[in-house]
């Protein structure tokens, strides 16, 4: 069968429904399963640390696998591996097993995910390019973005009443089995387009190559490493705003075991991911730049942020939730766009492996940090310090911005020349323009 556009975006469309619902299973519960296992905010949210961990230390390695051995294979190697980890998890629930033991499980958990985090939408962008497609990538990772929130609506609300309904566990055995069916799925469908794995090469030869043009393409070229030092301060906190919702509105709520509620709350989020993904299009159109977008997304989000810990009340808190997930929603899509147009193919799941590894790095730091506020003060105040850690992506965003590279306004998804190799005098030059 020859691949089409419309094809290869309807099988990424397919893999990111069946990933965003085999996660989102938990996504209501996860830090209730943790603290029903007997570990405390600290440790709940330091497990969740050690996920981050294990991103930040298998990135670059495994979005290397992914240019070596081809985003297929990479894909395949995500969906097993998380599989085996997610059933692992469910296990040290059942023993009520010491922290060690999460902390090295969460940690191969994060491995799993490194596997999808650049190879998926490396996959994608490639297979576009080498197909003719030349419509704007806004707008495939919007859609992708609505088809993901639906996805998380069922995923969430689902495993929130099948843990009411029977135990903390199930909802994460369900997760291993969709993860079987998307291997299952992904091998049959998937096929390496507009890319060639270098299999003849030498291991360690091939990924010093990689790893030096990595460098290369991605921190050395001013705008994407701008793009890059901002992620830790946007995704480390948002991964702790996210699970730490979960005991906090039910504290707010009033019933600590109504583990429907905290299903809802993350479909309220996914509902915004939905919308997030409709208004991408419009929203773009009314910014010259795709750096705009971001800035002025940023500002409102930390400013939900800051209410958020400031306005205790449940329903407040729920709407302000939402605003923050449509802002994130909606931006996303802008800002894949605009990275994926700055790298060249032959390094794009090294670049966005680095980048995902970049956000995963905010998350091992702010994650215990802001659960041990939350022990020592109160959930509230961990909101308001989680505002004012966010609010230090903004500069970066900024100065990003002042590099006025080409794709902050391009609206197709032309792939980017490989640039010449930046000098140290370019990267000075570069440098002094952005002060």
């Amino acid at each position: 069968m020859t691949a089409t556009p419309a094809s290869i975006k309807r099988i990424y469309y397919v893999l990111t429904v069946g990933n965003t619902l085999a996660a989102s299973l938990i996504w209501g519960i996860n830090t209730i399963f943790l603290l029903d296992a007997g570990l405390n905010n600290l440790e709940a949210f330091a497990a969740n640390a050690f996920f981050t961990a294990g991103m930040v230390l298998f990135e670059v390695p495994t979005g290397i696998v992914a240019d070596l051995r081809g985003r297929v294979a990479s894909f395949l190697l995500g969906t097993i591996t998380l599989a085996v980890t997610t059933a692992l998890y469910v296990l040290l629930w059942h023993l009520h097993a010491p922290f060690w033991q999460w902390a090295v499980v969460s940690a191969l958990l994060g491995l799993g995910f490194t596997f999808f985090s650049g190879a998926t939408e490396a996959w994608l962008v490639d297979a576009l390019h080498a197909t003719g497609y030349d419509g704007q990538l806004d707008t495939v990772f919007a859609r992708a973005q609505i088809a993901s929130g639906a996805a998380m609506l069922a995923g969430s609300v689902g495993g929130g009443y099948i843990a009411q309904l029977t135990n903390l566990g199930v909802p994460f055995v369900v997760r291993a089995a969709v993860l079987v069916v998307m291997f299952v799925v992904a091998a049959v469908v998937m096929r390496d387009l507009g890319f060639t794995p270098n299999r003849q090469g030498r291991p360690v030869a091939e990924i010093r190559r990689i790893m030096t043009n990595s460098i290369d393409y991605g921190l050395r070229v001013p705008t994407v490493r701008y793009l890059m030092l901002a992620a830790p301060f946007v995704g480390g906190v948002g991964v702790y705003i996210f699970y730490a919702l979960q005991p906090y509105l039910l504290e707010l709520y009033g019933d600590p075991q109504a583990y429907g509620v905290a299903g809802l709350v993350a479909a309220l989020l996914a509902g915004a991911q939905i919308a997030g993904g409709f208004l991408t299009a419009r929203i773009r159109a009314r910014f010259r730049s795709r750096t705009s977008v971001l800035i002025a997304g940023q500002l409102l989000s930390v400013a939900a942020i800051l209410v958020i810990g400031l306005v205790a009340n449940f329903w407040v808190v729920l709407v302000l939730i939402m605003l923050w997930g449509l802002l994130s929603a909606a931006t996303m899509p802008v800002r894949q766009a605009f990275l994926n147009a700055l790298i060249p193919s032959q390094q794009r799941a090294t670049i966005l492996s680095f980048d995902s590894l970049m956000s995963s790095t905010g998350g091992v730091v702010a994650q215990p940090i802001l659960g041990r506020v939350a022990d020592v003060w109160s959930y509230p105040a961990s909101y308001v310090v989680s505002g004012v850690i966010s609010a230090f992506a903004l500069p970066f965003l900024a100065l990003a911005r002042a590099q006025r590279a080409p794709a902050d306004t391009a609206v197709t998804t032309a792939d980017p020349a490989i640039p010449a190799q930046p000098s140290a005098a370019d990267d000075v030059a570069a440098e002094t323009v952005a002060r």
